[in-house]
């Protein structure tokens, strides 16, 4: 399951980060994944080719493209896969959440929509055309996940349900818990939750302080390395590696140079 080529309706299909410098910004996720770029290509409503596709053994894994003029500052972004970029747009403003850029189609890939949840956190519904989403996931140098960090996990349980029809549950006994979508097979069959898990979420809290968003995680084959490397390159070790409770991975969180952060995860073997 580690190769894609297509996605359901309502299954997270693909991550990427909005810099100031997407050039710059290769030099330094090529150093910490090894990933090789196509691009640049150009993105729609930009004057300048300014997106490039990141892939690991010649298949697409995330994106790297410029930071919108009227964006509130660089990060990672994280698409959902729809059958319909309107009609998901409409359901997500009729359930509480934000069309913050309304439908348009990106020639020729697909058609998207950039929304807001309730409580703030931004991500886009994907319409696939030419591209569905990653190729390859869950293998070194690929995305695994997204998580949602948002202060009202009630508003939004509620959100997701209505608009990708997404379940949740708790996970761990903590502030962690996990996106279904019955139906979907995804994953890894060595991994410790349910096949059918989209995203998970964490509940920061309202007096956390810390803005709701998705954040996008990473397998790697050595995080003390990419950690050490993320330094070494002018990125910021927010977290540094540790191993996860009750689950066998060590991970760390990293911020690129411009302030994007990512998780990065190391799976360890049994024993």
């Amino acid at each position: 399951m580690s190769e894609r080529e297509t996605y359901p309706q309502g299954v997270p299909c693909w991550v990427e980060a909005l810099v100031p410098d997407p050039g710059a910004a290769t030099d330094f996720y090529g150093a910490i994944f090894g990933w090789e770029f196509a691009g640049p290509g150009k993105m729609p409503g930009e004057g300048s080719s300014q997106y490039f596709v990141a892939r690991v053994g010649g298949r697409d894994v995330a994106g790297i493209g410029l930071l919108p003029r009227d964006a509130s500052g660089p990060g990672w972004v994280t698409h959902v896969r729809t059958d319909s970029a309107d009609a998901t747009a409409e359901a997500a403003a009729a359930a509480g959440g934000a069309v913050v850029v309304a439908p348009f189609d990106v020639p020729p890939v697909g058609r998207m929509a950039v929304l807001d949840d309730p409580a703030g956190a931004r991500f886009c519904a994907w319409e696939a055309g030419g591209r569905e989403g990653a190729r390859l996931v869950n293998e070194p140098g690929a995305w695994a996940m997204s998580a949602l960090f948002t202060p009202d996990a009630a508003a939004v349980e509620e959100f997701y349900g209505s608009v990708f029809g997404w379940g949740v549950e708790g996970f761990g006994g903590g502030p962690v818990s996990i996106w279904r979508l019955p139906g979907f097979v995804g994953g890894e069959p060595e991994q410790p939750v349910p096949r059918d898990v989209v995203a998970t979420m964490v509940a920061t809290g309202a007096d956390s302080g810390v803005p709701a968003h998705w954040r996008p995680n990473f397998w790697v084959d050595d995080v003390e390395r990419v950690a050490r490397t993320a330094a070494e390159r002018r990125g910021s070790v927010i977290e540094a590696p540790a191993d996860e409770p009750g689950v066998p991975m060590r991970s760390a969180v990293i911020a690129d140079p411009d302030g994007a952060a990512f998780s990065v995860s190391q799976l360890l073997a049994a024993g």
